[in-house]
């Protein structure tokens, strides 16, 4: 990849990338460590990319990949974080339900909380995801539908605290 095209591609994509990390990890810090291994990774790479979509589902899929690696390292289980810098992170909203709401999808277990992410706010389709995540469409599907369901709860307790 040419120096001018990697630049381009890192300024079109990081901004997605760490979003995704940082829903995975939950930690600014990391996303960013994260974003960079994949990055390097891209550098590394030797893949012959056929299309921008192409190469932007590769790099969901290393971002995952790496995502899942960390989060299941000897370090980080080991790891004890600390809250200011958990709690760094702030996604910016048109409206505070928008934001309440991003915030409960953090809260969701890791496997709901990447396929949320990928359908809403990266907006692919379930047969997308299912391609991007190396699953079968109705795992994401089945995913999906727990995964509101959880929200729609959580969200109805918070509701109820108003």
């Amino acid at each position: 990849m040419k120096r001018t095209e990697y630049i381009k591609t890192v300024d079109r994509y990081s901004n997605n990338l760490y979003k995704i990390a940082l829903s995975y990890c939950k930690n600014k810090f990391d996303a960013e460590d994260i974003l960079q291994n994949v990055f390097i990774k891209l550098l590394q790479s030797e893949e012959e990319f056929q299309s921008d979509e192409h190469l932007k589902r590769w790099l969901i899929r290393v971002t995952v990949n790496c995502c899942k690696d960390y989060c299941s390292s000897f370090w980080k289980k080991r790891m004890t974080g600390l809250d200011e810098a958990r709690r760094e992170y702030v996604q910016e909203f048109s409206s505070l339900e928008q934001s309440e709401l991003y915030e409960q999808v953090l809260k969701l277990p890791e496997k709901y909380r990447v396929v949320i992410h990928l359908y809403y706010y990266e907006e692919y389709s379930v047969k997308e995801i299912a391609e991007i995540l190396e699953m079968k469409e109705t795992t994401v599907q089945t995913q999906l539908m727990r995964a509101r369901k959880k929200l729609e709860t959580r969200l109805m307790e918070v509701q109820y605290e108003w």
